[in-house]
């Protein structure tokens, strides 16, 4: 590989190119999928390919190819720098970059069990286990599972002297019940919504997530919503479990903190942000339990948003985002780093595949527990009056990332410490700094839980990346309840 970017590390230098970045990128995915008994997905696809960008006259400029030929590369090189040039007839301001030192690595995420190496007759049997366990309860009208892997190999090589090869192995499964019942339709999902839960991890996770155990809870669950109660309207106390505290944090915090949306370079894809630049280090975010970091680090988990080195070199990193409800910290590359006058880029550049430009993405965006051994359960003790709502169904934001409205598929009643009443429909609604202001109670780590969110889609093209959300279960005062179904 090492000879094969070396073709265009020299072509482009030779076509007066400052800096070129040459990724070479080999990806494999395997997506398997069941409903109602019959196989609906049975996919096995590869890939590869490089990306070639480039830094000439103070533009950037990106080609990508298959044809990993000498001429190939040669070719690829030349229209990167081509279309630099270009862009730079039209520039408003030369292209600056933050520092980093140049890295020679090898790393992949932690695997035990190769996914690739499990049979896809195992695979589907046990997805069709899960299936008949979930249409065995009566009531069910629709079961779907899906179980996905993926190998994403990259050779990073960069005229200022990175050798930077990483591995990273993908492990996501989960499954979905729907009944229908006159006019409604009720749903539930395991262990999270929209796929379930996705990790840098091995065959392992499967066992570990224990799909079969809960398959017949939550098929009862989503036929038991039809008989419970309307989740009232009103202000009042939300318990929110973690993985729809996940997506809070994806939506209200991670997108606005993308630091190309907030100096205006990307609005295609759900827009900008609220978080001017006047407002770092001067933004009462929320609460003083409130601390998130944008962490791609080992040491973090095996999240979707795990790495050793970011797709222009930059090293993984822990980032303080908001510390004691104070906002400090955005996403960024090496140029918008520059721009806002950082010394160092917070190593958030990450591309889908070979064939497209490293964008500003979320990496694991995270709040961090309570320092604390509170688990769901003595939060619940705690709370007198409210009610605790479980896994995504729908959710909608502005274009500012300011006012938002979240679903969910499961919700409980709570009086005097204890569940009550199962409430279906239930629906909570806010502005985002008054909600992350109002927080007074967030479970310690022993609840805490690294989402994978496989499908955030951005920029224009589209580019799907995953990105990983830790969070314990957290207690939220005076918020707007139950207004989506009213």
């Amino acid at each position: 590989m090492k000879d094969i970017a070396g073709w265009a590390l020299e072509t482009a230098k030779l076509s007066g190119a400052n800096l070129c970045e040459v990724r070479i990128v080999h990806e494999r995915n395997r997506a398997l999928a069941t409903k109602n008994g019959r196989i609906g997905n049975a996919q096995d696809a590869e890939t590869i390919g490089a990306g070639i960008r480039v830094l000439a006259e103070g533009a950037w400029g990106f080609s990508a190819t298959q044809d990993l030929s000498r001429d190939g590369m040669q070719k690829c090189a030349a229209h990167a720098v081509e279309i630099a040039k270009a862009s730079a007839r039209v520039k408003t301001h030369d292209v600056r970059l933050a520092e980093e030192p140049p890295a020679q690595v090898d790393w992949g995420s932690p695997c035990v069990i190769d996914p690739f190496g499990v049979s896809v007759e195992k695979n589907i049997d046990l997805l069709m286990r899960i299936d008949a366990i979930l249409r065995g309860v009566q009531g069910i009208t629709l079961a779907e599972t899906n179980m996905n892997f993926r190998r994403y190999e990259q050779w990073f090589f960069s005229s200022e002297g990175s050798q930077i090869h990483q591995t990273r192995t993908v492990t996501g499964a989960g499954f979905a019940v729907y009944s229908f019942e006159g006019s409604e339709i009720q749903k539930r999902s395991y262990p999270n919504s929209f796929g379930g839960q996705w990790m840098n991890r091995g065959y392992e996770l499967i066992d570990e997530l224990k799909l079969e155990d809960n398959a017949r809870r939550i098929a009862e669950e989503c036929v038991a919503l039809h008989k419970a109660d309307q989740c009232p309207q009103k202000v009042g106390t939300l318990i929110l479990d973690s993985s729809q505290l996940g997506l809070q944090i994806h939506e209200s915090v991670g997108h606005p903190i993308e630091l190309d949306r907030v100096l205006g370079m990307e609005a295609n894809f759900a827009g900008t942000s609220f978080l001017t630049l006047d407002k770092l280090n001067n933004l009462k975010y929320g609460s003083d339990l409130v601390n998130v970091v944008a962490d791609a680090t080992e040491q973090h988990g095996p999240g979707l948003g795990t790495f050793a080195y970011d797709d222009e070199g930059v090293q993984a990193q822990c980032v303080p985002i908001i510390q004691q409800g104070e906002f400090v910290g955005y996403l960024s590359s090496r140029d918008t780093a520059a721009m806002i006058g950082r010394e160092r880029s917070g190593g958030d550049m990450r591309a889908e595949s070979w064939n497209r430009v490293p964008i500003v993405r979320m990496t694991n965006i995270s709040i961090l527990p309570g320092e604390n051994n509170m688990g769901l359960e003595d939060l619940i003790a705690d709370t007198d009056d409210g009610m605790l709502l479980q896994t995504n169904r729908s959710w909608s934001i502005d274009d500012k990332r300011y006012n938002f409205q979240f679903s969910c598929e499961l919700g409980w009643e709570i009086k005097k410490g204890k569940r009550t009443r199962m409430l279906k429909n239930p629906s909570y609604s806010g502005i985002t700094t008054e909600f992350w202001n109002s927080l007074d109670a967030i479970c310690g780590k022993k609840e805490w839980i690294l989402w994978g969110t496989p499908n955030c889609g951005k920029g224009q093209p589209q580019q799907v990346m995953g990105t990983g959300h830790g969070a314990s279960p957290a207690r939220f005062r005076n918020i707007k309840i139950g207004t989506a179904f009213s």
